[in-house]
């Protein structure tokens, strides 16, 4: 899978769904790169970002060290979510996700 890369434009933000494969491999990593100032949270779901009749219960991710920071950080899933979002609490910086998802490997 190609890296997924989201920049929040700054301020308070949510940002939009970004699916993983959910047939994929389970290793996902994430790094964000913040310039400026900035408070944010990184959070993922299991529901359906694509189902209009579906509103996503979006939780915290489980790692403290991506939850209200305020720096770079890199952190990693061990089980596929269907879509990962960063929402940005203050800070008229952004903040850059780059997410990358294991590919498959098979020959």
């Amino acid at each position: 899978m190609r890296p997924i890369v989201y920049t929040t434009p700054g301020g308070a933000h949510t940002g939009s769904a970004l699916p993983l494969d959910i047939h994929g491999r389970p290793e996902v990593s994430l790094q964000t790169d913040v310039t400026g100032t900035a408070n944010y949270t990184i959070q993922q779901t299991l529901d359906d970002v694509f189902d209009a009749a579906v509103t996503p219960v979006w939780f915290d991710h489980p790692d403290a060290n991506l939850v209200a920071q305020t720096v770079d950080r890199q952190g990693s899933y061990s089980n596929v979510f269907r879509a990962v979002r960063i929402t940005q609490a203050s800070g008229a910086g952004t903040v850059k996700l780059t997410i990358v998802q294991a590919g498959d490997n098979r020959a």
